[in-house]
């Protein structure tokens, strides 16, 4: 299901999720950028045939290589030392992996759910403790991530652990809202808990049944221990978010 709209209305101008989508697309641009230069050489296990390749592998959240510059990892072999090496903060990359992406697709579904449904979270909790509540929820995806998939090389990108966590606040602040949505060409006007509740039991299905298992090729390279951390962090944190801000006992909602 495409979500088009939702039903309640935000009171404030979204400021901070308009710049998040607009960093978002500022970097996806530069990455197209890159991918029109050529470039060669090998990185650990990894064949660089782009600039947009090297981009990827310096900025992309690597679990190994965080975990190891946070000093909770051991024992990387040669391999994998070199491939950690060529990220210049591997510490950093759990954010700077939030504002990339593999793909107009990617980018487009990420941006849409984000704008339907993060205006909404910024209201409730004001425009700097959203920017902080969307780094930590972000952050606590690639960390679960993180730990599912600890010895992982594999460059994980995107903001979907991130809105993810929106998602969660979301459903937390509001339990009535409703959200218009396409269901293929069919327009649907359904309850906003029963549409990401659908898409929080696919994310736990998919990642629960990728364990044990080839992580990348059992999931199609989707990281759904994200998608699952971030929603569970959003929906855990954004009461403490909302702490001293005015309650919302009646949104509008639109009819």
């Amino acid at each position: 299901m495409i979500p088009i709209s939702d039903s309640p209305h935000s009171r404030t101008f979204p400021y901070v999720n308009v710049a998040i989508v607009a960093v978002n697309f500022a970097v996806f641009f530069y990455e197209l950028m890159l991918s029109q230069h050529a470039a060669s050489g090998v990185i650990g296990n990894f064949r660089i045939t782009s600039q947009l390749d090297r981009f990827i592998l310096h900025w992309g959240n690597v679990p190994a290589c965080s975990f190891d510059a946070l000093g909770w990892a051991r024992h990387l072999g040669g391999v994998q030392a070199r491939e950690c090496a060529s990220q210049p903060q591997p510490a950093l990359t759990a954010l700077s992996a939030m504002f990339m992406h593999g793909g107009w697709l990617h980018i487009l579904g990420n941006m849409l759910f984000l704008w339907i449904f993060g205006d909404n979270v910024e209201d409730a909790l004001g425009h700097v403790r959203y920017a902080v509540f969307y780094v930590v929820v972000g952050s606590l995806a690639a960390l679960t991530h993180g730990l599912v998939n600890a010895n992982d090389l594999t460059p994980a990108i995107g903001a979907s652990g991130a809105i993810a966590g929106v998602m969660g606040a979301y459903i937390v602040l509001y339990p009535r809202a409703t959200v218009s949505a396409l269901f293929f060409i069919i327009p649907l006007r359904i309850p906003a808990f029963i549409m990401i509740g659908i898409w929080f039991a696919t994310q736990l299905f998919s990642g629960f049944s990728s364990l044990g298992v080839d992580a990348v090729g059992a999931s199609g390279g989707v990281a759904y221990f994200a998608h699952i951390g971030g929603f569970i962090a959003g929906a855990a944190l954004v009461t403490v978010f909302t702490i001293g801000r005015p309650r919302r006992t009646r949104p509008r909602y639109a009819r």
